[in-house]
């Protein structure tokens, strides 16, 4: 039996040695107690099998009831889960790191729970410890989840290797569990967070237009369609623009502000940004402006293949060309040309999503 070692920490200000300790643990197969924001749990490596088996022997745990892994940055788990749906993206983008964990596809053909925990000490022993950790509640099984260090160490005094105290969790509540690998998303256990909350982000429609500087075609084509949706009174979908190019932080052009203008439609405070995976992987449809901006979304992401559109099909086409040509540096009336295009595209993306 191990003769558990206890520290103490301020858990605003935990001290780098004890984290680096409890992440030695963790790697070396050792089993360490740490804290989240929902509960404490007892931190394991997952590739170690004989650890696994002294924790499902600690915990009293049946052995067909899998650990959940948990993770210190979200791209973490593309590395374990396989065909991630959408609507699970979106979850992670609206509450991890937080108290959801999701059940989605493993890359090993079965299904994995996985959490990015909102907790400084959580994500720092995890990310030294360099292994997959999985993090059951420091309870035995069928007891109530730990919410503060004494509850943890009570039945677990001497089980462990390592303890960290810091105090009560911020939460004191488990986390929610959501089946994620299927649409629509099933709640198998309301936690800290409410199951309509998770439905209502899981559900809503994101569509996304990309161009090459999100300053003049992209905004054009969010502003009209966030307006035509503003007038049919739909409220459950997001419209989100950007550009290719990196660079972020720049206003639309003049003739963007002004031909919007002209609709009623007030875009002085938009700021452009660059695309990213977390943008691409969120979204229902992505409507691109030409297709060198396909080819990029999909080097990004090739996975998004089939929700990845030229905004120019949904138009009347009157000729070959699919691409809507970039109009900085035209003339005036190749601007409002584009903008016309742009606006009879929107009429028809506004009745089909």
């Amino acid at each position: 039996m191990p003769n558990t070692r206890i520290v103490k920490v301020d858990p605003l200000h935990p001290a780098p040695e004890y984290l680096s300790e409890a992440a030695d643990v963790v790697m070396t197969g050792g089993l360490a107690i740490i804290p989240t924001e929902t509960v404490y749990g007892i931190a394991a490596n997952m590739a170690n099998k004989k650890t696994l088996e002294r924790l499902y022997e600690i915990k009293k745990r049946p052995k067909d009831k899998p650990f959940s892994l948990h993770i210190d940055n979200r791209e973490e788990a593309e590395k374990f889960c396989a065909d991630i749906p959408v609507a699970a993206y979106k979850l992670m983008d609206r509450f991890w790191p937080g108290p959801l964990t999701l059940v989605l596809k493993s890359r090993d053909s079965g299904k994995i729970g996985i959490r990015l925990p909102d907790n400084a000490i959580a994500q720092k022993v995890i990310a030294d410890s360099g292994v997959a950790v999985v993090c059951p509640s420091a309870n035995l099984s069928g007891k109530a989840a730990p919410v503060d260090f004494q509850e943890a160490i009570a039945d677990l005094r001497g089980l462990v290797d390592f303890a960290i105290d810091a105090g009560p969790t911020v939460l004191k509540m488990e986390s929610s569990v959501v089946d994620a690998s299927a649409v629509p998303v099933r709640i198998l256990r309301e936690g800290a967070l409410v199951s309509k909350d998770i439905e209502v982000v899981a559900a809503r429609k994101i569509v996304l237009f990309v161009c090459t500087g999100n300053s003049c075609r992209s905004v054009m084509a969010a502003a009209l369609l966030k307006k035509k949706l503003q007038d049919k009174k739909r409220d459950d979908v997001d419209v989100l623009s950007a550009g290719i190019m990196l660079g972020g932080g720049f206003g639309a052009t003049d003739e963007t502000r002004q031909l919007l203008k002209e609709e009623g439609i007030d875009v002085s405070r938009h700021q452009s940004r660059g695309i990213n995976r977390d943008i691409i992987h969120k979204a229902d449809i992505i409507l691109v402006m030409e297709r060198f901006h396909e080819q990029r979304v999909l080097q990004m992401v090739p996975e998004v293949k089939n929700r990845v559109f030229l905004l120019k099909e949904f138009a009347k086409i009157k000729d070959n060309k699919l691409d809507i040509e970039d109009p900085i540096g035209r003339e005036d009336g190749f601007y409002r040309r584009t903008f016309e295009l742009i606006k009879e595209a929107i009429e028809r993306v506004s009745d089909i999503i």
